[in-house]
């Protein structure tokens, strides 16, 4: 038996994709390959590839071509191998395998028929699965922060989406084995939880036959990691009982990251999102009323097919009327599997600029504000790394979600890994700045 192949993994997308990166590596490492980082020295790369709008899947081509023309063996992995599958066989000859969203699992297995000389198309129609806390996982993140799935896949069917035709209907891990993930993440150190799935308020819907999100906040409440912070919770979703647990379980942090994408009710219809269209203004104003403490962060599209001025016009006086603390803007991406892409009055790309450059325009002074409102606070905040040349420590408060929103710069001494108070002495836009209380 000779020398086991040296792998590299290119990752790509987001942190959900993240988690089936990990998943791979931990399997990899478990079946004894070598696994590096270094692409030039691997005799296979797996690229776990995004597919979510065309931006992203130019990326993901990008990353393909040039490890071929390096003449790389290249197994591709996620949803761009969901999504296009043979063709991508077709079109890469440098491809020795395609593996789907829900096949990453037997990574270990494709590499063996592919060290044997097949091709390997390893692609579920309907992807079911999803990992729990046994399966092996290597975190790719700081060490004190983890990303932690509640579930995979999505029931709806908004017009604009391709997720569940990627990634499937939705499935729920059981509370007890996410709180057994959550301990053992506790074990390694890890001082931050993010919980994520494609809608995390519609959590156990599918195995306790409701959502049960409050449920696993309160389980999550007994694990010793001080920071529990939520992803995609659909304002619709945040129901008494849900607030209730934020506001009692002293390790969840009321970071509500709401997906709302507009505010208009003919957008939102034509979204086939209806079910927000009402609620919006009421839902806010209940959650911060319920939370005063609460940092919101939205994202929105711009430019769907058919938002006039007027539409864009009510999305801008939404944005000022409840100032969120941190607000992503995109404009849509027509995706041919999606109904959107055969709307009617579908926008140049030139107008869906100039509007999300508007609304950022618009965010930059609300976001200003927020941070401004911090100076002269003691906050706690995560340190996680030290800048090279100043030495300066950079971490983040509560406020911040990894990657999306701002960072904290700060002076003074303090531990990789671990959770000190920082008065803050200045803001911007996106960042604060402070030092530790000697």
């Amino acid at each position: 038996m000779g020398q086991k192949p040296t792998i590299a993994i290119s990752h790509l997308g987001c942190e959900k994709n993240r988690i089936d990166t990990e998943h791979m590596l931990g399997l990899l490492v478990e079946a004894g390959y070598q696994v590096d980082t270094n692409e030039e020295l691997a005799d296979y790369v797996i690229v776990n590839t995004c597919s979510f709008i065309q931006a992203a899947r130019e990326e993901s081509v990008r990353t393909l071509v040039d490890l071929a023309e390096a003449n790389k063996k290249i197994v591709i992995t996620g949803c761009m191998a969901q999504h296009f599958q043979a063709q991508l066989l077709d079109e890469l000859p440098e491809a020795v395998a395609v593996v789907g969203t829900g096949d990453y699992h037997k990574i270990v297995d494709v590499i063996t028929q592919v060290e044997a000389g097949f091709r390997v198309k390893q692609v579920s129609a309907q992807p079911t699965y999803i990992a729990d806390e046994t399966t092996p996982r290597y975190r790719t993140t700081p060490e004190a922060v983890a990303y932690l799935r509640v579930a995979e896949g999505c029931d709806y069917r908004c017009a604009f989406c391709i997720i569940p035709h990627l990634r499937g209907d939705q499935r729920s891990r059981t509370i007890e084995s996410i709180v057994r993930e959550a301990e053992n993440l506790a074990a390694e150190g890890v001082k931050e939880i993010i919980l994520i799935s494609q809608i995390t308020t519609n959590y156990g819907i599918d195995i306790y036959g409701e959502p049960s999100l409050a449920e696993l906040l309160r389980a999550l409440g007994k694990v010793d990691i001080p920071w529990i912070r939520m992803h995609y919770a659909y304002p619709t979703g945040l129901s008494t009982a849900v607030i209730q647990a934020i506001q009692e379980t002293p390790n969840i942090l009321p970071y509500l990251d709401l997906p709302l994408q507009h505010s208009h009710p003919e957008i939102l219809r034509a979204m086939n999102r209806p079910w927000q269209g009402q609620v919006n203004d009421k839902i806010i104003d209940k959650i911060k009323e319920a939370l005063p403490e609460a940092i919101l962060r939205t994202t929105f599209i711009v430019g769907y097919p058919g938002e006039t001025d007027a539409h864009f016009d009510s999305l801008v006086q939404f944005v000022v009327r409840h100032e969120f603390d941190h607000v992503g803007v995109f404009t849509f991406s027509p995706e041919e599997e999606t109904p959107a892409y055969k709307l009617p009055n579908q926008l140049p790309q030139s107008v869906m600029d100039k509007r999300r450059e508007a609304l950022m325009q618009i965010q930059q002074p609300i976001s200003l504000k927020k941070n401004k409102a911090e100076v002269g606070k003691v906050v706690d905040v995560l340190i996680e790394q030290e800048h090279p040349e100043t030495g300066d420590l950079i971490g983040r408060s509560a406020r911040f979600s990894p990657e999306v929103d701002g960072l904290v710069y700060v002076k003074g001494n303090a531990q990789l890994g671990t959770i000190v108070p920082v008065v803050i002495q200045d803001a911007d836009t996106y960042d604060l700045y402070g030092h530790t209380i000697s």
